[in-house]
C-alpha cells in the first residue's frame, strides 16, 4: 500500500563553513548584520521534504508517492527519481515557476543558516489528496502554506491516517491553524525547537495534544534521542550513535521515513521511532540528504544490534 508524502521537492545547495558562526556574529550588532562567510565546499543535492522522505522509504522497500509542484528545471531530479523507481504521478510541473531552492550553510557546530526560495512549491495546493488510489498512510510535511492547510483537511475527510510535520513551515501558521491541523492528524512530529514554538503558539502541552491524537506525539532531540508521547505516557527512544557526523541536512526527514514505514505496517510506535533513529544516524554520516545507502537487510541487522531484538516484519 502507498504512503502519500505531501511536501516539497527542492534543490539543496549546501555550503560548509569551516568555522563557527558565533565567532563572526557580534551580539551587540544583530540589528545591523553584514557578515560574509567564506565557504570552500559547496554541494548541490536533490532535497525537499517529500523527496528526502520518499528516498528513505523506497530504500526500506516501501511504496512512497511524493506529491509536489516543481518547475521546468526539474529534469535532473526527475531522472534521479526514475533511477530510484519512485512514482511521479503526483509531481506536477508548472512552466512559470522555478523548482524550490534551498541555500544552506552549516558551521563546525552543525548550526545552520538557510535561505529558501519556494518557487513552484507555493502552488502545491493545486493538487488535492487523491481519493482514487490505495493510500494507506500519509504525511503533511513543510510545503506551501495553503497546501498544508488543504491537505490536512483532505486527509481527514478521506479517512487516511497521517502525520502532521510542520517543520520549517511552523512560523507560517497562527495558533488556531496549528490547533486545527493537529486535531485533523493522527500523529504530530516536531523537533525540540519546533516543540517550544508550537507550545507558545497553541498554548497546548503534551497532554492537550496527545488527547487529540489517535496515534501520538514524537519530539526529536538530535543526539539526545527522541520522545514518544501517547496514551501509554512517555517513552524515551535513545539516539543511535553515527559512524561520524558529517552533515545534519535531511536527518529529520530520514527519521520521519522510518516512523512512517513502521506506522504504515502496524508496528509498535516505539519500534517505528527506533527505526527512525537508525535512519537519522545513517544520514548524518553522509553529506547531502539522499547520499546514504542501505538495504532492508542491513537495516534489520542494525536494528537488532542497537536494540537487542529483531526488527518487526
Amino acid at each position: 500500500m502507498s504512503v502519500l508524502i505531501c511536501g516539497s521537492l527542492a534543490y539543496d545547495n549546501i555550503m560548509v563553513f569551516p568555522e563557527r558562526f558565533k565567532d563572526h556574529i557580534l551580539p551587540d550588532k544583530t540589528h545591523m548584520i553584514n557578515v560574509a562567510f567564506l565557504v570552500p565546499e559547496l554541494h548541490r543535492n536533490f532535497g525537499g521534504t517529500a523527496g528526502n522522505i520518499a528516498y528513505n522509504l523506497r530504500k526500506l522497500g516501501g511504496d512512497p508517492l511524493p506529491m509536489a509542484t516543481v518547475g521546468p528545471d526539474f529534469d535532473d531530479y526527475a531522472r534521479h527519481l526514475e533511477r530510484l523507481d519512485i512514482n511521479q504521478d503526483f509531481v506536477r510541473t508548472l512552466g512559470d515557476h522555478w523548482t524550490a531552492q534551498a541555500y544552506i550553510t552549516t558551521d563546525l557546530d552543525d548550526n545552520q543558516i538557510t535561505a529558501f526560495h519556494p518557487g513552484a512549491m507555493n502552488e502545491a495546493h493545486c493538487q488535492p489528496v487523491p481519493e482514487d488510489r490505495e493510500i494507506r498512510f500519509g504525511i503533511v510535511s513543510p510545503d506551501g502554506k495553503q497546501a498544508m492547510l488543504d491537505h490536512s483537511e483532505q486527509f481527514k475527510a478521506a479517512g487516511i491516517p497521517h502525520i502532521f510535520d510542520p517543520g520549517q513551515g511552523l512560523p507560517l501558521f497562527s495558533g488556531e491553524e496549528l490547533q486545527r491541523m493537529i486535531t485533523n492528524a493522527d500523529w504530530l512530529a516536531v523537533n525540540s525547537y519546533e516543540w517550544e514554538m508550537l507550545k507558545n503558539k497553541t498554548g497546548w502541552e503534551h497532554g492537550d495534544i496527545t488527547s487529540r491524537l489517535s496515534g501520538g506525539l514524537v519530539i526529536t532531540h538530535g543526539g539526545e534521542g527522541s520522545e514518544l508521547w501517547n496514551g501509554e505516557g512517555r517513552t524515551h527512544i535513545p539516539a543511535v550513535k553515527p559512524e561520524r557526523v558529517t552533515d545534519p541536512t535531511g536527518c529529520g526527514d530520514a527519521y520521519r521515513a522510518g516512523l512512517l514505514f513502521g506506522l504504515e505496517k502496524g508496528w509498535d510506535p516505539a519500534d517505528a521511532c527506533r527505526l527512525g533513529s537508525i535512519l537519522g544516524s545513517m544520514k548524518i554520516a553522509e553529506a547531502g540528504p539522499q547520499h546514504h545507502d542501505f538495504t532492508p537487510a542491513e537495516i534489520g541487522k542494525r536494528f537488532e544490534a542497537e536494540f537487542g531484538k529483531a526488527m518487526p516484519g
